[in-house]
């Protein structure tokens, strides 16, 4: 019969970025921060100005000799880092990968539609993936296909530039394209 594991054997515990006040292991330490006369004391001797100053004590360079702590309130200073962190987050941009799909022998007709919702992509600040599918025995139009995608490249250069020229990839023939930052919508 299986033994049942306890809570604490399921849950790994997270392992914590910094050591503040009584886990900071170091007997001598470097203390920084507002209010706090700078320089080298004994743990003991930090941990009672930073309680004077109602602060925790964090240690912020372990690896130094001897290790560095901080005196500021510990969980404002998280508070600011998660924000600092979402904030980072937000400014990233997320990148849209469009794709359009030809066939070797794609009509002017079709090839001009496409062409039109290709550069509402790149408008858009959209990465486009365009690429020729050959089906069975098409795959011998392959240099149709190339030139396909260079005269689409050649109709699209003041939108985009080309991150990855046409290259065959089994059935389907590829060639990414990138928005130039000239191309983007303006708001």
């Amino acid at each position: 019969m299986r033994r049942k594991k306890s809570r604490q054997q399921q849950a790994p515990r997270k392992e914590e970025k910094y050591r503040v006040n009584q886990k900071i292991r170091a007997r001598e330490v470097r203390l920084v921060g507002e209010n706090v006369e700078m320089g080298v004391y004994p743990i003991e001797k930090a941990l009672t100005i930073a309680e004077d100053l109602e602060l925790d004590l964090v240690e912020i360079s372990p690896n130094a000799k001897p290790p560095v702590v901080k005196a500021m309130d510990f969980k404002k200073f998280l508070y600011e880092q998660k924000k600092r962190e979402k904030a980072m987050k937000a400014k990233a941009s997320k990148v849209v990968v469009k794709e359009i799909r030809f066939g070797p022998n794609t009509d002017d007709h079709d090839y001009d539609f496409k062409k039109r919702n290709a550069e509402k992509f790149l408008k858009e600040g959209a990465k486009l993936k365009a690429f020729v599918f050959f089906k069975g025995r098409s795959i011998v139009f392959k240099d149709k296909g190339e030139i396909l995608l260079l005269r689409l490249a050649t109709d699209l250069e003041e939108l985009g530039k080309v991150e990855q020229m046409p290259k065959l990839e089994g059935k389907r023939m590829t060639m990414l394209m990138a928005p130039s930052t000239t191309g983007k919508k303006s708001k």
